[in-house]
């Protein structure tokens, strides 16, 4: 395929930000501990006070998707990527009263207007947020998260998960399928609020 068209869905897919002084680190729905790994070692720098990692059961199968790796570490029953993620926050030393868990969300949308409907709930005031999640999921989570938490200024903190990479995404049969997969979903599930920008115009 030509570069500059792998070149252009790289750079519109994977999204790396600096991390900054936030409000609160948001995590979309996962299994991969490497995820909350990362953000609990931000929190331990000193870039947010709090933590939401949200997600319910799969929307695909109605459960939990299973433990990725170091399943021996994080081997409790977990019913939900919520309670996953809190777990493996709470073993690399992240205290209880710093997270706020969302486990109602079934996909990445719901993940991010249930954060912001806790984040209301608990009177947190969201002004900069880090997203700290798959590499590859990396846009997707940056606009539903936007439009759920529109007058914040978010910065993406992206983990390379599955074997994934910016670099090598398109080299690999696996890698093809998620990012490409990853660009369908960014453009039909946002049909509806282009519309209405479009009708607002």
């Amino acid at each position: 395929m030509n570069e500059r068209i792998i070149s252009g869905i790289t750079d519109f897919i994977f999204i790396s930000d600096e991390p900054q002084k936030a409000d609160v680190i948001l995590l979309p729905g996962g299994s991969d501990p490497a995820i909350p790994e990362r953000a609990a070692e931000l929190y331990h720098l000193g870039y947010a006070p709090v933590l939401i990692p949200a997600g319910g059961k799969g929307v695909k199968n109605g459960k939990f998707g299973g433990v990725k790796i170091k399943a021996d570490i994080y081997n409790g029953s977990y019913e939900t990527d919520c309670a996953f993620y809190t777990d493996v926050l709470l073993k690399n030393g992240v205290p209880l009263d710093a997270i706020i868990g969302e486990d109602k969300s079934g996909y990445t949308k719901e993940n991010a207007l249930f954060s912001r409907k806790v984040a209301d709930e608990n009177g947190l005031l969201v002004r900069k947020a880090l997203i700290v999640c798959k590499a590859f999921h990396a846009r997707r989570s940056l606009m539903c998260y936007q439009l759920s938490f529109p007058d914040a200024e978010i910065f993406v903190v992206p983990v390379d998960v599955y074997g994934i990479s910016h670099d090598n995404w398109c080299k690999q049969e696996y890698g093809i399928e998620r990012v490409l997969g990853e660009l369908t979903r960014c453009g039909n599930q946002f049909v509806n609020e282009m519309k209405e920008v479009s009708n607002n115009e």
